[in-house]
């Protein structure tokens, strides 16, 4: 059984960190759930000798000093306003050391003598020390070093240190009116970076990353060479090109020679690149195919080949060591081009593409292609994330990557290599890649550059890293390893049969290793694995938060820019405005980490029934919420916080709380879910899960037998503006039930409106199977076996009344809303679009999405309730065709399809679903009925129906109920079909 939000929230971890750093803090005690007072507020002789308690500059209390709690206990004494005299000490020493003033020169020595990797890093004290040394105005370095400005701080100051940060978020009243049209029209659109001021662009300077060659997918400026327009009297002399052979691994495995000669010929059955040019061997007989040349010089030069006749050869100028390499190679031109009637325009062209072509291959020289493409795609990973997030990287994390970006070719392609794989240990001796030449020099480069751990003796070898080892092992040499303890240790390690599991074995022999008695066991595992290799903690946690930062989810990495390259995703054209930093601060950003690894162990705990660890998450989570005032996620975020608040640590917790709560139902522990329910309840106020928070409070207060409590949750559900859809009509539904006298004397008013009835037709069919529990089959008229759809696709098409139509429940209605409102959806409002692997702006699922775009939407729906809504739906599927968008299925409807459907349903009906979905596309996205069926008439009017079917043991679900009721209010043909089993 999936527990509810379990899936979302695997969603949002993404791919599995191996080095949590909250591991030691969710093993240590927590407050209960419900508790007024932490547990960690105890007094001083509370303390043992082995923890380390400070005082709080806030309260005066003592608590623990691991920086997690402190960091929680102040944002609860700065919630509560409970604040001391200023005499109180200061925040810069997270330690808590009592200096009662602090100078910005002393601060900038302490830091200087501390570890960068700890806490003083995450609270970013160096760059708050280097503004505190220039706040004098002075940008002279020596003389703001030599003046010590002296600082008192208050407890205003120490607000810095805490989750909740200062507000840089600018409102979006100031967004571009999109009053014209012509703005939506569709195109190629491109990066536009507005004003991040205030947040300091601490870029890397390498030309590693500053040569990457441009992608489609890259949000920074092109970089390639940009059209030259040339005078007309330029020379049309011979061409001479410098460039490379690439693309080598699909070409014929052909030796190469330096000085022999190529040719180039273009490649009209390219379906990737339009302008794609081979290069040949210039043999007398049959020539070889060696690779091409780089795309940004040929689509230059294939115009010079196709409109103007002109041929181009050439000779090898070096041969590469790596087989799959870049061939340096010189072209030039050969015979005349071909102008047929000169005239000033063909000449012009010419000379355009002939300078522009020269200028791609003077380029290349400084900017040479990478053969690698996903080490390309690394690099340009790192290159936007620096660009826009440098602010979020410690000088350390800086270095590291420093570090990687100056190593060689090698050693950058197999740390990229290895970071996708699984692992963590390899053997090196296993490790072959074709594109990797020395291994060796590319493993102790990633080593002297602390990206990779090795495994090369048994120094310091923890238990963990034992069993991480050990994986690496197969069965047959666990087995002789199991052999070999028994042999040198008489038999302490039995029951080694073969048909034992692999975990089976390494369970033993950790076993005999945890005993003591096989003390010499890491130097026999060394020599059955010899060297290994594994990414190190420290690159680990900085790729992946460069991955995190790049995607903004969990479910997307590298591979997406395989998927981009292979031509199986296109992404769609927008534009990438920002004007607000998601994470204005790196404590935000450690903040939001280290929820999700809560929610990481969260999850890994509920796939071992560990039932104590998955307590502890929720009790953590639910320590952090209920310090956590809304009104902060507000100033943080300002107007933009309906959907950058997904991005909070808070919003992380919630979804690991709620999950809780379908835990604790599971387990019938319904007093500890009533309390976590109203703790989310109390705490977020403005958020578009409290309809299904609201509806689950109200059953287990009834599980629980508080009857009148559920009944009066349920009421006041009832006016919560952020209770929609299939929640408002469960909490109708359980008013009506619960309400009865002597509750409640008086009958709701929307009694009538939810009890309405809607039409049931009954269907019988041949069933399959008849067991419980069991999806319905049946037998179609055909003798097929068929659902309890198509069934009922059968019966409408014949005696029901000769409909067409499909099964697609939600999906036909959104591919209909996504292809109509396209360029609204893609329409330039600012911070929506993060990065190019988007297929829907970040507010889709909130109000924002509506109100920003109101007036657009409306003249839309204006223009589809008018009948416009059929040719509006050819242009966007013919300009749009294959694009990913969030909700559209291109493989699953046809354009006739699509277009039958839109012209029976009618503009009014239509235009009310696409304003429903566009004002809030979250909550009634799911639940449309199954069938959408449609049929013509003689002038090319129709009528269409839409239909829920339900098997034998099935009901409505509220959010059915809900759509239901929505359709009949806006006019459509709705009915139940309902199948039941034919008399034997």
């Amino acid at each position: 059984m999936m527990l509810k939000g379990r899936e979302s929230l695997i969603r949002l971890i993404g791919r599995r960190r191996r080095f949590l750093r909250c591991r030691s803090l969710i093993t240590t005690s927590v407050p209960q759930i419900g508790s007024k007072e932490d547990k960690d507020e105890v007094s001083t002789e509370s303390g043992n000798g082995d923890e380390v308690w400070v005082d709080c500059p806030v309260c005066g209390k003592k608590v623990r000093g691991e920086e997690p709690v402190i960091n929680s206990h102040l944002d609860k004494c700065l919630a509560r306003g409970t604040k001391r005299k200023l005499s109180q000490c200061t925040l810069f020493q997270l330690k808590f050391c009592t200096r009662p003033k602090v100078t910005a020169s002393s601060i900038e020595s302490d830091l200087t003598r501390t570890e960068f990797s700890s806490s003083a890093n995450d609270h970013n004290i160096y760059d708050l020390a280097s503004e505190m040394r220039n706040s004098d105005g002075s940008n002279n370095k020596d003389e703001s070093s030599s003046s010590s400005v002296s600082l008192t701080l208050t407890t205003s100051t120490c607000n810095i240190f805490t989750r909740n940060r200062v507000n840089r978020v600018e409102n979006l009243d100031g967004l571009l009116e999109f009053d014209d049209e012509r703005k939506l029209l569709s195109g190629e659109k491109s990066m536009q970076i507005v004003g991040l001021e205030g947040f300091p662009q601490h870029q890397i300077s390498d030309d590693r990353i500053d040569n990457i060659t441009s992608s489609p997918l890259s949000l920074s400026k092109n970089r390639t060479p940009t059209c030259v327009e040339p005078l007309e009297d330029d020379d049309n002399s011979k061409i001479l090109l410098d460039t490379f052979i690439v693309g080598r691994k699909f070409a014929d495995d052909t030796e190469l020679i330096i000085g022999a000669m190529v040719m180039l010929s273009r490649d009209f059955e390219n379906v990737k690149d339009s302008n794609a040019i081979k290069v040949l061997t210039k043999d007398t007989g049959h020539s070889k195919e060696l690779g091409f040349i780089p795309r940004e010089l040929a689509q230059y030069v294939s115009p010079l080949i196709d409109n103007f006749q002109l041929r181009f050869e050439g000779h090898i100028t070096s041969i590469p060591q790596h087989p799959h390499a870049v061939v340096p190679i010189q072209i030039y031109s050969s015979g005349i081009a071909s102008f047929g009637e000169k005239d000033s325009s063909s000449l012009q062209e010419f000379n355009s593409f002939r300078i522009n072509a020269v200028c791609a291959a003077e380029f290349s020289k400084t900017h040479p292609p990478i053969s690698a493409k996903y080490q390309q795609n690394l690099l340009l990973l790192l290159k936007e994330v620096l660009k826009i997030n440098a602010h979020l990287f410690t000088e350390g994390e800086k270095t590291l990557l420093q570090a990687f970006l100056s190593l060689s070719d090698d050693s950058q392609r197999l740390f990229a290599r290895l970071y996708a794989r699984k692992g963590p240990w390899f053997r090196t001796a296993s490790i072959s890649y074709a594109e990797i030449c020395d291994y060796e020099e590319a493993v102790k480069g990633l080593s002297e550059a602390e990206c990779v751990t090795l495994f090369k003796s048994i120094d310091k070898l923890q238990i963990g890293d034992l069993k991480e080892v050990l994986d690496v092992l197969n069965v047959g040499e666990l087995r002789d390893l199991l052999c070999s303890l028994n042999k040198s240790h008489k038999k302490i390690v039995q029951n080694s049969d073969h048909g034992t599991r692999k975990q089976d074995y390494v369970a033993r022999v950790l076993g005999a290793y945890g005993s003591g008695l096989c003390p010499n066991l890491p130097s026999m595992i060394l020599g059955k694995t010899g060297s290994c290799i594994r990414i190190s903690a420290s690159a680990e946690s900085v790729f992946w938060r460069a991955e995190r930062l790049f995607f903004l989810n969990g479910e997307q990495d590298l591979s997406a820019f395989l998927l981009v390259d292979l031509g199986i995703v296109k992404y769609p054209a927008y534009n990438c405005i920002f004007t607000d930093q998601i994470f204005p601060d790196r404590s935000d950003l450690l903040s939001y980490e280290e929820a999700i690894e809560v929610a990481q162990v969260m999850d890994e705990s509920l796939d071992e029934n560990n039932n104590e660890l998955v307590s502890r998450c929720v009790e953590i989570s639910a320590s952090h919420v209920s310090s956590f005032v809304e009104e902060d996620i507000s100033s943080h975020f300002g107007s933009m916080a309906a959907f950058l608040s997904c991005f909070s640590a808070s919003w992380v917790y919630s979804k690991v709380i709620l999950l809780g709560v379908s835990f604790l139902e599971h387990e019938r522990r319904y007093k500890d879910a009533i309390d976590l329910l109203k703790l989310l309840l109390l705490k977020f106020k403005s958020d578009r899960r409290r309809g299904y928070w609201t509806l689950r409070l109200s059953i287990d207060l009834e599980h629980v037998g508080c009857l009148d409590e559920s009944l009066e949750v349920a009421e006041k559900g009832l006016l919560d503006s952020w209770v929609r859809a299939g929640s408002i009509v469960a909490l109708q539904r359980r008013v009506l039930r619960l309400g009865k006298p002597p509750r409640r004397w008086k009958t709701p008013s929307f009694s009538n409106s939810v009890n309405r009835k809607i039409v049931e037709v009954h269907v019988q069919g041949r069933p399959v199977n008849c067991k419980t529990g069991v999806k319905n089959v049946f037998y179609g008229e055909d003798g097929e076996r068929c659902g309890v759809e198509e069934l009922a696709l059968e019966y409408y098409a014949g005696e029901g009344g000769f409909w067409q139509g499909v099964h697609t429940e939600s999906g036909i209605w959104l591919t209909i809303f996504g292809l109509l409102m396209w360029d609204i959806i893609f329409a330039d409002v600012p911070n929506v679009f993060r990065t190019k692997f988007q297929t829907a702006p970040l507010d889709l699922e909130t109000d924002s999405f509506y109100e920003v775009r109101r007036g657009l939407v409306e003249s839309l729906l204006d223009k589809i309730e008018h009948g416009m809504a059929e040719e509006l739906l050819i242009m966007s599927w013919e300009s749009h065709v294959g694009t990913a968008c969030r909700g559209v299925k291109w493989d699953k409807h046809s354009l006739s399809e699509l277009r039958a459907a839109v012209t029976c349903i009618g503009g009014p009906c239509l235009a009310s679903i696409c304003r429903n979905l566009a004002q809030d596309y979250r909550s009634w996205s799911s639940g449309m009925p199954d069938l959408l069926l449609w049929r013509f008439h003689d002038d090319y009017r129709g009528e269409a129906k839409l239909v829920e079917v339900k098997g034998p043991r099935d009901r409505l679900s509220e959010q059915q109920r809900a759509w239901l009721l929505f359709l009949m209010d806006c006019g459509f043909n709705v009915e139940v079909c309902k199948v039941s089993h034919a008399p034997v």
